[in-house]
């Protein structure tokens, strides 16, 4: 093969290396191999200047072992490749054994060839960045004759060119790839802040017990399970104890159990491999293996069919599962949360759901209340959502009539806090100035508003527990130092009575509807001796 023959077979190589998009270090060596094989170089190093120590480093070699490349530093203008950064013009040296502007910085042991004794070579050429030389590339050969070096520099300066392409876009994506890893620091910032206690909304008794067992589960690694009627605000429980976890820095993968079908579920849940059915043209990592190190959140865990609870049983169990068509086993280490407005007890005596699994994931059971049993939080939360909704769609709708308030925190909210939620922002998109009138509330309140009036009973709370005290002073009068224990033993006795009959007497929804535990429950209703069935 002819020198130009030689020159253009090797340049085609090195240009097909480049586009193969590796790191800069491999595309280096892959490159470098090119010339080890067809030049015989012995040594080759690509230096790039560091803005933060203001030097020449040695980034990627070939023959070179990282402590020798930890040594590659040049100031600018010092040794051979500080010159030819400062200067922009390549050297050629003979012989580096006579050479003093070569300062053998990596230590190399042998300045001439141990096979034939004959000099050792060395040809240094500046790579240019956008508007500056930013950059060298260094090879090392036996020596043969000038005009063989002469020719190997400018072959090396060619292929300086391509790479200083290579180094600018790799430069692009390291830039572009720090921004991201900050900007995802800061956004695990902003939803730790977010999702700290201080942050969430909930001083009423009932969810500061919540947010009590909250912040003791979140330091362990414990399986919790979450109760509660539909937009009690279950997945915001989960993404306070990930975040205020040890786990806060790896991912919170959320799927809803009860949106897909057993199939596709167990497909998202553990993944699967080409070919596993029709469609899976590809293999698939599940939710499971993208949550490795991290916690997952399955809500609507109630729905899960039965085949796909043994799955998950196992993977509780034994922390492995397969893919759906694989036989190998993918071991994983997530912390699992589950959620569900279900009545798991009652779902287990009815078989339609596992026994096993229940225990398995009644581990920590956080019940969170309905917002009719937490409405001390009402008006907090109508400021938080006022103050969301009016800086996203540049509102100030603020004046809110106390007969308007009244109606909100009396009203049931069957939805919850998401209910609430939806009627701000609706009160919000809709106002014209900065007063909450009537019209802005969604028609089933304006009836709710309507009905109570419309029956006279728009007494509140507080009016009617004034006039029971009354009555039930003058009734008790004869039974001084004993009215407050008469009088809230009925009242306890008569709402927890009416509690039991209207979830059809099961004590835990009868415990949710009042917004305490079961175990309190279940002693006021041996006090009280109330007959209650479960």
């Amino acid at each position: 093969m002819t020198r130009p023959e030689q020159e253009l077979d090797i340049l085609e190589k090195i240009s097909l290396i480049l586009g193969e998009g590796l790191e800069l270090n491999e595309v280096f060596q892959h490159a470098m191999n090119v010339l080890v094989d067809q030049m015989g170089i012995k040594q080759a190093s690509l230096t790039l200047w560091d803005d933060v120590t203001e030097q020449m480093r040695i980034i990627a070699a070939v023959g070179l072992s990282p402590e020798e490349m930890a040594k590659g530093r040049y100031a600018l203008g010092e040794g051979i490749t500080g010159q030819v950064i400062k200067s922009g013009e390549p050297r050629i040296i003979a012989d580096i054994s006579q050479d003093q502007d070569f300062l053998n910085r990596t230590g190399r042991e042998h300045l001439i060839d141990e096979n034939d004794k004959r000099p050792i070579s060395y040809i240094c050429v500046p790579v240019k960045g956008e508007t500056a030389y930013t950059g060298t590339i260094s090879i090392d050969k036996t020596y043969t004759d000038e005009l063989t070096l002469a020719a190997d520099a400018r072959l090396l300066t060619i292929i300086a060119g391509s790479f200083a392409q290579t180094i600018r876009l790799h430069q692009i994506v390291k830039v572009e790839k720090d921004q991201l890893i900050e900007q995802n620091e800061r956004l695990r910032d902003n939803l730790g802040k977010r999702y700290h206690f201080d942050n969430i909304i909930g001083s009423s008794p009932a969810m500061e017990e919540v947010l009590g067992i909250v912040s003791q589960v979140a330091t362990s690694r414990a399986t919790a399970l979450l109760l509660g009627e539909t937009g009690v605000g279950k997945e915001m429980i989960a993404k306070a104890i990930h975040y205020n976890s040890p786990r806060k820095d790896k991912p919170l993968i959320r799927i809803n159990c009860g949106a897909l079908s057993p199939q596709l579920l167990e497909s998202e849940l553990f993944g699967h491999v080409k070919g596993a059915f029709t469609g899976a043209v590809k293999d698939k990592t599940g939710r499971f293996e993208a949550a490795d190190g991290g916690s997952i959140f399955l809500d609507e865990i109630g729905t899960m069919d039965p085949q796909l609870q043994v799955k998950l049983l196992r993977v509780l169990q034994e922390r492995e599962f397969e893919r759906v068509g694989d036989h190998h086993s993918v071991k994983v280490d997530v912390r699992l949360i589950a959620a569900t407005n279900l009545d798991l007890e009652e779902a287990v005596h009815s078989g339609d759901f596992r026994e096993d699994l229940y225990y398995r994931l009644n581990v920590v059971t956080i019940n969170i209340p309905p917002l009719r049993n937490r409405r001390e939080d009402i008006p907090r939360l109508i400021d938080f959502f006022l103050d969301r909704f009016n800086k996203e769609n540049s509102r100030n709708l603020r004046r809110m009539s106390r007969e308007i308030l009244n109606t909100l925190l009396r009203y049931p909210w069957p939805g919850n806090v998401r209910e609430l939620e939806n009627c701000i922002e609706r009160a919000v998109v809709l106002s014209s100035s900065d007063e909450f009138t009537d019209d802005l509330l969604p028609l089933q309140i304006r009836m709710f508003a309507q009905q109570v009036r419309g029956t006279g009973s728009s007494e509140s709370l507080e009016t009617t527990a004034g006039r029971l005290a009354e009555q039930a002073i003058r009734e008790y009068e004869m039974n001084e130092g004993q009215i407050y224990e008469i009088v809230v033993n009925q009242v306890e006795r008569a709402l927890i009575t009416e509690a039991l009959e209207h979830p059809g007497g099961v004590k835990t929804r009868a415990a949710d509807f009042l917004g305490i535990n079961r175990n309190t429950l279940n002693k006021k209703v041996k006090d009280l001796g109330i007959e209650a069935d479960g």
